[in-house]
């Protein structure tokens, strides 16, 4: 366990949702079975199409799963699609293994949460799981470095704005505790009022067009390792 040098408000939240990691083990029931058709099909894939040892895995929900352009917009790095659907932090734990057990990333990119905090729970709870995962990634590929891509404003979900800014902040303090990277895409996605840019949004207002995904490329790219 890591000794955490803890200050103010965020810190102390930090440090006592830290003491989780490396205890959990996700009981059978956790399994969300609507998963289940998802998480065999990418498994399908990779034994197809083994991903080479060093890949860069990215994983977490649907604004990963629709990033059709991730091969296209990384061309120097070997990436590997994992996201499914509207899963939560939850989900990334439960089939832990069949996500993260076959293969060898260098790097692993992870966007999750919002859909916990759309269900209801708390930023405690989802901080909680976040730091849950990132102890078991630790533990099963401690050479594997991490980045978490913070929550991400949009116009459907506006009305949940302080819980997620305020997600964000405990996420950028728990990844400065452990040597993870936080990976900011609220400031750059608002526009000049302050409020979620519709240009990068389709019509459901809560995922990314071209365009939006053109912003991840340039936001992302700088985390990706050499």
């Amino acid at each position: 366990m890591h000794t955490l040098n803890c200050s103010g408000w965020r810190g102390g939240v930090v440090f006592w949702l830290a003491l989780w990691v490396g205890v959990f083990t996700a009981p059978a029931e956790s399994i969300n079975p609507k998963w289940q058709a998802e998480i065999a099909k990418l498994t399908l894939t990779q034994q197809d199409s083994p991903a080479p040892d060093g890949v860069i895995l990215f994983t977490g929900s649907s604004s990963i799963r629709r990033w059709d352009t991730l091969a296209k917009d990384f061309p120097r790095h070997a990436v590997l699609n994992r996201g499914f659907g509207g899963s939560q932090i939850s989900d990334l734990i439960a089939y832990f293994d069949r996500l993260f057990g076959d293969v060898k990333p260098s790097q692993i990119v992870i966007y999750s949460g919002t859909n916990d905090l759309n269900a209801g729970e708390s930023v405690e709870r989802v901080l909680g799981d976040l730091a849950t995962l990132s102890g078991m990634l630790r533990v099963a590929l401690p050479e594997t470095k991490i980045a978490f891509i913070g929550a991400a404003p949009n116009p459907t979900r506006w009305a949940q704005r302080e819980a997620q800014v305020r997600f964000n902040g405990l996420v950028a303090d728990y990844c400065a505790q452990y040597g993870h990277d936080f990976i900011d895409v609220w400031t750059p996605m608002l526009g000049e009022d302050g409020k979620p840019s519709r240009d990068i949004y389709v019509a459901d207002g809560l995922h990314m067009n071209a365009a939006g995904y053109v912003m991840w490329k340039a936001i992302v790219a700088p985390y990706l390792i050499k």
